[in-house]
């Protein structure tokens, strides 16, 4: 029985990840014939093209995109496994890519990422900011970072802290609308709709004390499928919404927000690192994970709206 060529998989996830035969080259220090010859000799033996290609650019065929997750998993386990025989003695190096939803990512992620590039100066990183729930071993990615109830799935996931939903207002627009003293009081006042939801525009609360249950329906004033989208008009006074603690916490200590209804809450979710199931990983990786443990597990917006 013929062995697969792992050498041609893990250059194919290489070419892939760097977009380019020459850069690929490089970067393992391999010649760009060599490159080129190894993934001639997996088009050949699979039957199929993984690449379409012309002077000016390559991309992925779809059957390359299908088979890509393969490929970056027969890599990334090589690379742990070789972290592993060397006692752990290895210096974190190389790409780490990072899928971050766009207004966490921006706003708490890219502020902590400069100390970890300057603690690991072999490391380099790729974020693609999304709220896009991405599938990351198709997609190559090393790690996720997921605000979210999360489901039973195949990867694993690690709970860095609780994210509360408040729902929240202005104070003008408090003064001028009234504050609510039951979540029915806002179904007729407009609002902000976020609608990356399986429900948009309802909103599931529980009282507090005695955990009645109800489902508020917000009247739509602005929608939008990226809660940071709504800050400059929750501002300017123009409504109300449901928003995650970190987004408003700073203007909730301001004052220049308020919580409506604290004795109403909205289901919880949580702040998760999420990577692909198996049990290695390299080692730059593993250094990423405990640093965002270190950021991530008391971070500084809990409390603020108390």
């Amino acid at each position: 029985m013929r062995l697969p060529d792992f050498e041609a998989w893990a250059i194919f996830a290489k070419v892939a990840e760097l977009g380019s035969f020459a850069r690929a080259a490089e970067d393992i220090q391999l010649s760009k014939p060599t490159v080129s010859k190894a993934i001639g000799r997996l088009e050949q033996a699979l039957g199929v093209a993984l690449f379409n290609r012309n002077s000016r650019h390559l991309s992925l065929t779809e059957m390359g995109r299908t088979l890509l997750g393969h490929a970056n998993r027969i890599l990334a386990e090589a690379e742990a496994a070789e972290t592993e025989a060397k006692g752990g003695t290895q210096r974190p190096s190389g790409l780490i890519r990072i899928a971050a939803p766009m207004a966490f990512g921006i706003g708490h992620l890219s502020p902590v990422l400069p100390a970890f590039l300057a603690r690991y100066p072999d490391i380099d990183i790729t974020v693609d900011f999304s709220d896009a729930l991405v599938d990351l071993v198709a997609d190559g990615y090393d790690v996720a970072l997921r605000i979210a109830s999360l489901a039973d799935s195949s990867l694993r996931a690690r709970k860095l802290c609780d994210v509360r939903l408040l729902l929240v207002a202005s104070s003008d627009y408090l003064d001028r609308a009234g504050r609510p003293d039951h979540p029915r009081d806002l179904e007729t006042q407009k609002s902000f709709v976020y609608t990356n939801t399986s429900a948009p525009g309802k909103i599931r609360l529980r009282q507090v004390e005695n955990g009645s249950e109800f489902v508020l329906t917000q009247t739509s004033r602005f929608r939008a499928d990226n809660a940071e989208a709504f800050l400059p008009s929750l501002t300017a006074g123009l409504g109300f919404g449901l928003f995650p603690e970190f987004m408003v916490g700073d203007g909730l200590a301001s004052g220049r927000f308020e919580q409506l209804l604290p004795d109403w809450e909205a289901p919880s979710i949580a702040l998760y690192l999420v990577t692909p199931s198996s049990s290695l990983r390299p080692v730059r990786v593993t250094a990423l994970l405990d640093y965002l443990v270190e950021c991530f597990g008391q971070p500084r917006w809990l409390g603020l709206a108390r």
